[in-house]
């Protein structure tokens, strides 16, 4: 059974689904870019035998609070509004994407309000940046990032009932699950160029650099490796047909997350749990 809430999160709404018993553990589910909440409705279900499932509509997507300012998108306020989530009691914490950005500096920072961590194709920001700054194929894989941050991308990308967002989507990998009323239900969550522009502003407001197609950064931004750790038990699931994110942005993940456990999905790219979700769900529930 799925239901739906709006909460106050430092005085402002925040949409959620649910799934599962509200007396179940608690696995609150982050999504990335460009969804919303809704993007787990193939693979909530599958773990709600075994958790009380959370997904928000993060700050800035869906029909949660989306302020103007990319001011307004820092990690730190991005974290603090899932710590609001949170509260006192700890979770099981999913990510992906983008929402694998947020549950990573939420572990780092918070690490006793998680009890375990799972990321699905998402990358710690540590060995990102290396693999950002290197100027080899995740530098070019990541070209895209310069056109989202360009001021009025929004407008382009909203134009033409959200056609060159489809691309931008689609782009070497399998959207084929994207249609009928799951389409109808992300082109809802996007709303209007307005909408696209609070999402976007997330790549505006992050730290992170790349240079142009194979052009390495000489002074790429320094992160402290001891106050990033990941202490909890960390199991990360990858679908290996993946094209923007590509093995080298994971090199030294080890070093940083001590008790990783790595599931592979072949047969999978970056949209692994709408196009894996019972593999996907099964890897997750034998780890836990």
């Amino acid at each position: 059974m799925m239901w739906t809430e709006t909460v106050e999160l430092g005085g402002q709404p925040f949409f959620l689904r649910h799934w599962g018993r509200e007396d179940a553990p608690r696995l609150l589910m982050l999504h990335g870019f460009p969804e919303y909440s809704g993007g787990w409705a193939e693979l909530a279900p599958l773990l709600a035998e075994r958790f009380h499932c959370i997904a928000p509509d993060q700050r800035g997507n869906g029909q949660s609070w989306r302020p103007a300012e990319v001011a307004d998108y820092r990690t730190s306020l991005l974290v603090g509004d899932m710590v609001a989530l949170i509260g006192e009691e700890p979770v099981y914490l999913l990510g992906h994407d983008w929402g694998a950005s947020v549950a990573y500096a939420l572990t780092m920072t918070r690490p006793d309000l998680i009890r375990k961590l799972v990321i699905l194709n998402g990358v710690h920001p540590l060995p990102f940046q290396r693999a950002l700054a290197a100027g080899g194929p995740q530098t070019d894989a990541s070209q895209y990032i310069h056109y989202l941050r360009a001021p009025g991308s929004e407008t382009q990308l909203a134009a033409d009932d959200f056609a060159k967002l489809m691309d931008l989507f689609s782009a070497k990998m399998d959207v084929s699950w994207l249609r009928g009323e799951t389409l109808a239900g992300y082109k809802a969550a996007w709303r209007d160029a307005a909408g696209l522009g609070a999402m976007i502003n997330w790549y505006r407001a992050s730290p992170l650099r790349l240079g142009g197609p194979g052009e390495a950064l000489a002074d790429p931004p320094q992160f402290d490796a001891d106050r990033m750790r990941i202490t909890v038990p960390h199991l990360l699931v990858w679908g290996t047909g993946d094209t923007a994110l590509l093995p080298e942005a994971l090199e030294g993940l080890e070093a940083l997350a001590p008790d990783l456990t790595r599931v592979d999905i072949a047969g999978a790219d970056h949209w692994l749990h709408h196009q894996k979700p019972r593999e996907v769900a099964r890897a997750i529930l034998d780890w836990i």
